[in-house]
């Protein structure tokens, strides 16, 4: 069987994939342009899945799997895959540490004043009155999206004593969480959130699912953080709700377009916070990823169906 994997993986990667799985031809490219002489005879292609385009799917005549190195499958062809009833599967789940992490970490930077005490530190000025610490602790926070990603947000928040609220398609309490609402609730939900995280997958049911009305029912003192996908509120909305003191802070990880254009208004504005899509960024990203392909190709080469993260492709997730 033919498995081909485009990226720039580590050596140790590719030598522990032949030495579990010796019966398998595993082709590397480092790129789309050296793989495609590979495409029309390969069963299985590993890929990070932006430049996976319907033409590839086509060329593809043997393809039956494909392993998203990625949690957003938002751009996939999925007319041409569900045509060709392919499997798509991903590592949903192995950015939780790093994207909670960041979570915490910007929270905090917002309430403990980092980015003025670091101004401060670069003009080498001592002046303790104009900065107003605060506190997350008994804070409320509000996580839109309930899944591996924003239970461990949640599990770290509680650990600073936040109080947790969830909100998802089902509106099922899950563990870290006090309570979860469904997302036909939010708007009684978010006068009550102190913080607002979101990290929903980019679908036809959450793009541009906030509007300003949501951003005027926050409370003024607010913290609103996107780490999910850039088409879950419009940049304009995010502009005017600061502009005009609807929330107190924003922290963008997650852009309409990408990269943020250097002329663009969110860089000028104090209290927004811009990350270059970033929050899932960590050294033990690929060795997380391939441990969930190993586990999946140990099932598809028995023929079994049970596999970790096999994604509806019509829901998006």
């Amino acid at each position: 069987m033919n498995v081909l994997l485009i990226g720039d993986f580590a050596e140790n990667i590719k030598e522990q994939l032949r030495e579990q799985f010796n019966a398998v031809n595993f082709i590397f490219c480092d790129d789309y342009d050296s793989a495609k002489q590979h495409i029309s005879d390969i069963e299985v292609l590993v890929t990070y899945g932006s430049q996976l385009n319907a033409e590839l799917i086509k060329v593809a005549t043997e393809l039956k799997w494909v392993m998203v190195l990625s949690a957003g499958v938002d751009r996939l062809p999925v007319k041409e895959i569900k045509e060709k009833n392919i499997l798509v599967t991903n590592v949903r789940g192995i950015h939780k540490t790093s994207m909670a992490e960041y979570a915490i970490s910007m929270i905090l930077q917002v309430y403990r004043c980092e980015k003025q005490l670091i101004k401060q530190e670069n003009e080498k000025v001592w002046h303790k009155q104009s900065i107003k610490l605060d506190e997350i602790s008994g804070k409320n926070l509000l996580v839109l999206g309930t899944g591996a990603i924003g239970q461990e947000v949640a599990r770290l928040a509680q650990a600073f004593r936040m109080e947790t609220f969830g909100i998802s398609r089902s509106g099922t309490n899950v563990e870290f969480f006090n309570q979860c609402y469904k997302i036909s609730e939010l708007e009684q939900v978010l006068p009550k959130a102190d913080v607002v995280v979101a990290v929903l997958p980019s679908t036809s049911e959450t793009k541009y699912l906030l509007t300003e009305k949501h951003f005027q029912l926050m409370r003024e003192d607010a913290v609103f953080l996107n780490m999910g996908r850039g088409d879950l509120v419009k940049s304009e909305v995010i502009l005017q709700a600061i502009r005009h003191g609807y929330i107190r802070h924003a922290i963008l990880d997650v852009f309409e377009e990408e990269p943020l254009p250097a002329d663009h208004p969110f860089w000028l504005e104090e209290n927004i916070t811009i990350t270059p899509h970033i929050s899932g960024n960590s050294p033990y990203y690929d060795e997380r990823a391939f441990e969930i392909f190993a586990k999946n190709l140990a099932m598809f080469l028995k023929g079994e169906t049970n596999y970790l993260n096999q994604i509806d492709i019509d829901r998006g997730y």
